[in-house]
């Protein structure tokens, strides 16, 4: 029984392939010089204050991506990383995320052969990213595993 992208904590599955992407595909994924300064909506007040704050949101498209199945486009991911947009005494309204940070980390992804366009679609993740995905599950488990001996019966 093989264990999926979709089975282990997200929050370790995400830091663990963020990891990957940095030092594997750090050549093609990496932050822009305007990333250290941009916010990740207009929602926000500051920009994010965690330095690798650009990987973790590479392996969350990733996840994403793989969670959805099927073609997504940089409009579904503004909608998925929007947030809600304090107004003062005025009620609050969503508002979309950053879209800018979006597409410049699927073109990435795309380049480090990751993901692949779908022409009038969207993206999807490439063999090669659900390989990466399904690898990095597999570790992630195996970490658990360790501390955790009853779950041997899921691998």
């Amino acid at each position: 029984m093989m264990v999926n992208a979709l089975e282990v904590p997200a929050g370790l599955l995400l830091r663990r392939l963020a990891e990957k992407l940095r030092s594997d595909y750090g050549n093609v994924v990496r932050p822009p010089h305007w990333a250290y300064f941009a916010k990740t909506g207009v929602y926000k007040e500051k920009p994010p204050r965690d330095e690798g704050w650009w990987y973790v949101r590479a392996a969350s498209v990733m996840r994403k991506l793989y969670k959805a199945g099927e073609p997504v486009g940089v409009e579904t991911f503004r909608v998925i990383y929007g947030g809600r947009e304090r107004r003062g005494s005025s009620p609050p309204h969503f508002r979309r995320g950053s879209g800018s940070i979006v597409r410049e980390i699927l073109q990435q992804l795309e380049e480090a052969g990751l993901v692949s366009k779908v022409p009038g679609a969207g993206r999807v993740l490439s063999p090669k990213g659900r390989s990466l995905l399904d690898i990095t599950a597999r570790e992630v488990m195996m970490e658990l595993v360790k501390v955790k001996p009853e779950l041997s019966k899921y691998i």
